[in-house]
């Protein structure tokens, strides 16, 4: 009888596990802890593109993780000063925020490198790079020494070249010229004797209506017409040498990242994989009728000559081998993207017709 119990059980083991492994299969899997992050913007919710990726950022990470992820988008202003945005979320004051890494040139020049390049690549090379050639590596190491983890989450395509209020004839024009200006191209701006400046979106309109400054550049059409430029400043000039393509990014506190579960994380990073493509998408769709209704209300659209856009691209390549020469971080992430892109050129060359 023994014998049959013993013989009995084994099959029970072999065949079931007598429910004891069923029943470990089916517990229920724990979900990780639900996320209800604050996420401040440097851009409002509301402008075309560089706003409305961010709240769409909000609206997607929440859908995706089936609610675990709650990304609060926060006007300019309201938790933290725009430009106080990168201290606030090394510090942990707040968990994330809304931007764009051209912003952060006073906490490490590198930065700029991952946001718009002047003469820089296209949309299609910048992601590859970044992909497969080391940028997002580079990216990171340079966050995470802030205690920031960044991950891109949003494109532009190329933008113009700016406003002005009187017509550009020469490189001689720019001298003197009281022009707003970001990243990069502002340093261009300085080489050629312009005096660039650095104003918030919401204040250029007022700063070029009074007088304060003479000229602007800020993005697409879609989002310059949006901005009222058109109303104050009546040259508009092409192409965008200084941005021919833009990343935007959701920072994180290194330490708030670190918190979450595998899960999680792949869910933000889908997200934000999604919107750099809708951001391609619908910018490329938008600028034709921007384009059309600025020419309706009068505005003169100019593409620059080859000789200005010559002597742009030369003054370009001189500060960036004086800022390279100057910062190592700098030096190290302009060396890769230089590499990648001479590699690139092989294949762009000859892949793609020519226009």
């Amino acid at each position: 009888m023994r014998a049959h119990i013993i013989a009995a059980l084994a099959t029970c083991s072999l065949l079931s596990g007598c429910g004891t492994e069923e029943a470990k299969d089916q517990s229920p899997v724990q979900a990780p802890e639900k996320i209800e992050w604050r996420m401040t913007s440097t851009y409002p919710s509301t402008l075309i593109q560089l706003g409305t990726m961010g709240k769409r950022l909000e609206r997607e990470v929440n859908a995706i993780s089936g609610g675990n992820i709650t990304l609060k988008f926060y006007e300019p202003g309201v938790i933290a000063p725009p430009f106080e945005t990168f201290d606030a979320i090394s510090y942990g004051a707040i968990e994330a925020g809304w931007s764009t890494p051209g912003y952060w040139a006073g906490k490490d020049s590198a930065l700029q490198l991952f946001s718009a390049v002047p003469f820089g690549p296209s949309a299609p090379e910048y992601l590859a790079w970044i992909d497969y050639g080391g940028g997002r590596e580079l990216f990171e190491e340079v966050y995470h020494k802030h205690n920031i983890h960044s991950i891109l989450c949003g494109m532009t395509p190329p933008e113009a070249s700016g406003w002005f209020k009187k017509e550009i004839k020469s490189i001689e024009d720019f001298k003197g010229l009281k022009i707003r200006f970001f990243g990069l191209g502002a340093k261009v701006m300085e080489e050629i004797g312009a005096s660039p400046q650095l104003i918030a979106g919401g204040e250029i309109y007022q700063a070029l209506e009074l007088g304060t400054i003479d000229a602007t550049e800020y993005a697409m059409p879609a989002v310059d017409y949006r901005m009222g430029f058109y109303q104050v400043a009546k040259h508009y000039y092409f192409p965008g040498w200084h941005q021919q393509s833009t990343f935007f990014e959701l920072m994180i506190n290194l330490d708030a990242w670190n918190s979450l579960s595998d899960l999680q994380k792949s869910h933000i990073e889908a997200t934000c994989s999604s919107n750099i493509r809708y951001g391609i998408s619908e910018g490329e769709a938008l600028q034709a009728d921007a384009m059309a209704a600025l020419e309706a209300a009068g505005v003169q659209i100019h593409t620059w000559s080859p000789e200005i856009l010559a002597e742009l691209e030369a003054a370009w390549n001189k500060v960036a081998a004086r800022m390279a020469s100057n910062d190592p971080e700098f030096a190290r992430v302009w060396e890769s993207l230089q590499t990648f892109r001479k590699k690139y050129k092989a294949w762009s060359d000859r892949g793609y017709l020519k226009e």
